[in-house]
């Protein structure tokens, strides 16, 4: 309206300018009610300018007036919601320090403020019973929420929660599947219902759920596809041993469809091979193991493919783990496969250089066997024995528990497979259960003679690589006289020789 006024204003000053300009003034008369008025053209357009803004000004004054309760009625209203939104702020608030009685009476006023957000408020009101420890008003509140359609999956969410928190997991899962079944991207559901399937080792339900989950976008496609090679391989270990031929088949096409889902995936890739080894399909075994190596480098892999023939010599043998190594040869897997196969040969100089490329790999448990190893095999036994010794504070490695000590890999039980499963598929990482629980393993120490050697050989030798601690450290000064001997029945003759410090005694 404003800028009507303002254009009608603007043609009136344009036209009243142009009859100035013009020197025209022009003449005007109004006849009305018995009355005439005659002026000039100007003066009749200023007075019908002023007339017409006149009457808007008055209009608007009128409307202004009539208008004055629903604005005031608009301004309560604002200002209720403006408390309602402040109120249910802070019982939220409350609710989420733990203050449960401040958070219950903040949710009695916002129920007489937020007349607009009832969700909002029963929300609060569950939330502040949990938080004041009273379940029973919780499970009532959300129990509320279900008669909404827009509010009934977070009451199936918190319904489930309380019962988790009576233990009464048969009614989480009842409201799980529900919140499932009604909403698209409810995750929570699908993961409650994940590790309900997986913790009742029921593989093929988990399966199914998986697929639903990818069809209806709730999980990623390289989540699901890491779930489901972990749920197949789980699957195929279920029915490897059994006697029948037609769970074995089924074992092996779980396997196989495992190792095609994700290659890297070390358990499928060895039990597809184990499998296809069994039914004399060795070629096709270790064209699965090659293309594992290829994707992820495990231990497992490289045993089990050692392990396909039988019939070969040590150097057949090493020459084929060779090329293994050569498919991925700059990962830390492969150095160590070429260590070992120069091993199997006793070609300890091979052995030797091969492990230089370990020198910037932290010491493990299993490196400082793998270097124990290396050093008796190149006549070193004194060498052997100071890695032998380093090995006693080196941390363990994960991947080497997954080896059976009766040579079964990833022997698993339901339990194992399925925290596997649901670590695997959320993160890809394999979980070790054997290290964790501190169980028996493969050892990654070798079983050195007991006659001691001399030492001196092993730090005179200018050729050999430094010794994994100083030379100097530990040596007793040609003017000094080392610490009295333990007391011992056996007499021993103290050397004349300087020896190490933290060496053990020369034992006959």
């Amino acid at each position: 309206m404003i800028r009507t006024a303002l254009a009608v204003f603007l043609v009136a000053a344009v036209a009243t300018a142009i009859l100035a300009i013009t020197g025209e003034p022009g003449h005007a008369s109004i006849i009305w009610l018995g009355w005439r008025a005659d002026m000039t053209a100007a003066a009749m357009v200023l007075i019908t300018l002023l007339g017409a803004l006149g009457a808007m000004v008055a209009w608007r004054l009128l409307l202004w007036v009539l208008e004055a309760p629903r604005r005031a009625e608009r301004t309560r209203a604002e200002t209720r919601r403006r408390q309602a939104n402040e109120t249910l702020t802070r019982g939220f608030l409350a609710a989420a320090a733990g203050d449960g009685a401040e958070a219950r009476r903040l949710a009695l006023k916002a129920a007489d403020l937020a007349e607009e957000a009832p969700g909002l408020v029963r929300v609060l009101a569950a939330q502040a019973a949990e938080a004041a420890g009273d379940s029973a008003a919780a499970v009532s509140a959300y129990s509320a929420m279900l008669g909404f359609p827009e509010m009934r999956l977070a009451g199936h969410r918190g319904l489930m929660q309380m019962a988790l928190a009576r233990g009464d997991k048969a009614e989480a899962l009842t409201h799980a599947e529900k919140a499932y079944e009604m909403g698209r991207t409810a995750r929570w559901a699908w993961r409650f219902l994940l590790e309900a399937r997986l913790e009742a080792g029921n593989w093929q339900a988990a399966l199914d759920l998986v697929q639903g989950a990818l069809d209806r976008k709730i999980v990623s496609p390289i989540v699901a596809e890491r779930t489901r090679a972990a749920l197949l391989a789980a699957s195929a270990a279920q029915l490897e041993t059994a006697p029948e031929s037609k769970a074995r088949n089924q074992a092996l096409d779980y396997a196989l469809e495992a190792a095609k889902l994700q290659p890297g995936f070390a358990p499928g890739a060895v039990m597809a091979a184990r499998l296809l080894a069994a039914d004399n399909k060795v070629s096709r075994a270790a064209q699965i193991l090659e293309a594992a190596w290829k994707a992820t480098p495990h231990p497992a892999l490289w045993l089990t493919y050692r392990d396909l023939k039988t019939d070969e010599t040590p150097r057949q043998r090493a020459a084929r783990l060779e090329d293994l190594a050569e498919l991925n040869a700059d990962t830390r897997e492969s150095r160590i496969l070429f260590v070992e196969q120069a091993l199997i040969t006793g070609d300890g100089a091979a052995a030797r250089r091969f492990a230089r490329l370990l020198d910037a790999e932290p010491v493990t448990v299993r490196t400082a066997g793998l270097m124990a190893r290396v050093a008796y095999a190149s006549a070193k036994p004194d060498e052997a024995r100071v890695w032998m010794a380093r090995a006693a504070g080196a941390s363990q490695e994960p991947d080497w528990s997954d080896i059976d000590p009766n040579g079964q890999a990833f022997a698993y039980g339901p339990a194992d497979w399925s925290r596997l499963v649901a670590t695997y598929g959320e993160t890809g990482d394999l979980i070790h259960p054997r290290l964790e629980r501190a169980e028996k393993t493969i050892s990654e120490l070798p079983e050195l003679p007991l006659a001691y050697v001399d030492s001196t050989p092993f730090l005179a030798n200018g050729d050999m690589p430094i010794a994994p601690f100083a030379v100097d450290e530990g040596l007793y000064g040609e003017d000094e006289e080392p610490p009295p001997p333990e007391p011992s029945n056996a007499r021993r003759k103290a050397p004349a020789r300087r020896r190490l410090a933290s060496a053990p005694r020369a034992a006959k």
